[in-house]
């Protein structure tokens, strides 16, 4: 049943004109009466310009692409690449034919923006959306995800993942386009394992993170596999985490956790960082100190972001096909590609051995 205007009028507790008033912002309206009228927008979930039920359950020609940080390279490629595809070549007129407008929408890796940007989204009849990114690992913010994302693809808006896994609950989406994160981070462990590293710091993402929590298991998954982990899941040798750092994914998390590592653990001859922008932290920490890169310890990050091969030395790390998944997320907002069987397609890492990392090996 369509949501009216007299609906949220009578959840408010105000006139409907009062309600038309503050959702058009052309009339001065007191600002207990304004967060009245929006609190039951959201609580019913008002969709602008949709008393009509035909125009309700149409689409505009809007496609929002979520990001944490649209400056993140990360981020900023996948965006880009579905940005093509959404946008289109046009007929080189100036007319618009098939093509949407893609809106990015930048959460600062906030998830009550995030829900805000889907309630923003769904009240535009926004075509489709696509979240990039890995997802927040709580149940009260999953839950409200699945909840709104239901809801837009009841509207008709496509819904797809890119850079993350499904939700533990919803079946909404078109697709999730989900990195091998936890493949790619076993696999860069075990190259570290393979030189004879055995003392190795972990400067992990933030901890809530579902892109933090799969690189950081393919990292211990390597370990044990070495008979290099204590049973506890926390470290090396059973250390209790010390050489393990949690924080944002960003170059001064780098700098400063792998500065507490080597104050804690000086014996260490590897550091793996989160992804490459963290690792350019660890690599200034490390040169800071007066120890060499690799030739004192050896430096890794995740992503494969087109500086890593220009940092000196160039940078082992594990490549994910950012371009190419996002390209393929923009396919499938405009329905321009068929889903993959289930709706889940798992992306291969590529691990990319370069001259950040090679000693210590002995023996």
């Amino acid at each position: 049943m369509t949501v009216t205007l007299a609906d949220v009028a009578a959840r408010a507790r105000v006139s409907p004109a009062t309600v038309s008033r503050v959702l058009n912002g052309n009339y001065p309206v007191a600002a207990s009466t304004r967060e009245r009228v929006l609190r039951a927008v959201d609580d019913l979930d008002y969709v602008l310009n949709g008393p009509a039920s035909s125009l309700a359950a149409a689409t505009s020609d809007l496609v929002g692409i979520l990001v944490n940080d649209i400056a993140d390279p990360f981020f900023g490629i996948m965006a880009g690449a579905a940005q093509t595809q959404i946008g289109g070549p046009g007929d080189g007129t100036g007319r618009a034919g098939g093509e949407k407008l893609a809106v990015i929408c930048n959460t600062g890796g906030s998830p009550e923006r995030e829900l805000t940007y889907l309630t923003l989204l769904q009240r535009q009849r926004a075509a489709a959306v696509v979240l990039t990114g890995g997802a927040i690992e709580d149940p009260d913010h999953q839950t409200a995800m699945a909840a709104k994302l239901a809801k837009l693809a009841d509207a008709g808006t496509r819904i797809v993942f890119c850079g993350r896994p499904p939700l533990p609950e919803g079946d909404a989406l078109v697709a999730a386009l989900a990195f091998d994160n936890r493949g790619g981070g076993r696999r860069l462990t075990e190259h570290l394992i393979s030189l004879g590293h055995r003392r190795i710091g972990y400067v992990a993402g933030p901890p809530e993170r579902t892109t933090t929590r799969h690189r950081l298991e393919g990292h211990r998954e390597a370990l044990r596999g070495a008979g290099l982990d204590g049973g506890d899941g926390e470290g090396v040798g059973g250390d209790g985490g010390r050489l393990t750092v949690h924080g944002p994914y960003d170059r001064r998390s780098g700098y400063e956790a792998t500065l507490d590592i080597l104050r804690r653990e000086p014996g260490i001859t590897a550091v793996v960082a989160a992804n490459d922008t963290v690792a350019l932290g660890a690599c200034a920490a490390v040169r800071d100190q007066g120890l060499r890169i690799p030739q004192d310890i050896s430096v890794a990050g995740f992503d494969d972001l087109p500086f890593s091969v220009d940092a000196v030395p160039a940078l082992t790390t594990v490549r994910l096909p950012l371009f190419e998944a996002g390209a393929r997320a923009g396919r499938l907002a405009m329905g321009k590609e068929n889903p993959p069987p289930g709706g889940i397609a798992t992306i291969a890492a590529e691990l990319m051995i370069r001259g950040s990392t090679a000693p210590p090996r002995v023996g």
